[in-house]
């Protein structure tokens, strides 16, 4: 025979259920789809008066995912100064729900996130540097009209933060209109 269990236990059951399945580890990292550079290009001037860090990464590329803690740390380090990281994923919009956003969910992003789904990289990838070949990692730093480009993997916050640290000092708050078609620096 079963035990009979009491009605009054079986609502805080169901309390207990609710708040397990939206915990922190359950839940995925918000994150923002573009389908075109536009629309980036558009989400990267919202931001003209902070000092951009823009990697871009996939899950796919095992350096990518190994540096994204440094960003993390760099995140919180620059905390309460006007500094915004923008992780831009080059996934595949066809894979979001089967690999991007179990990804984010194994993770515990603060920067923010964006897939850029634009495929026609022949035309946006010099819009961010002349040399860039498109391999990955990659980082952009902005700030005003000066930037830093950088291919390949940091090695540690402190040689993120010196490229950081190196516009930071350099350069007043002021960045010219990112248009279709110029260098993303407001060149």
């Amino acid at each position: 025979m079963k035990p009979v269990i009491p009605m009054r236990f079986r609502p805080i059951c169901l309390i207990i259920a609710i708040l397990a399945l939206t915990t922190p580890a359950s839940v995925a990292q918000n994150y923002v789809v573009f389908d075109s550079i536009h629309q980036l290009q558009s989400y990267i001037e919202r931001e003209k008066d902070a000092t951009l860090v823009i990697n871009f990464w996939a899950t796919w590329c095992k350096p990518c995912v190994e540096e994204l803690p440094i960003f993390e740390e760099l995140n919180r380090m620059y905390d309460d100064q006007d500094l915004k990281i923008i992780l831009v994923s080059l996934d595949f919009k066809s894979q979001l729900e089967r690999k991007f956003v179990p990804f984010l969910k194994s993770k515990s992003l603060e920067s923010d996130v964006v897939l850029l789904a634009d495929q026609d990289v022949d035309t946006w990838i010099p819009m961010f540097d002349d040399m860039w070949d498109g391999a990955l990692p990659a980082t952009l730093v902005l700030n005003g009209k000066q930037r830093i480009f950088v291919t390949g993997e940091f090695s540690s916050v402190e040689e993120l933060k010196k490229v950081v640290e190196s516009l930071k000092a350099e350069t007043p708050r002021f960045r010219s209109p990112v248009t279709c078609g110029s260098k993303l620096a407001g060149q």
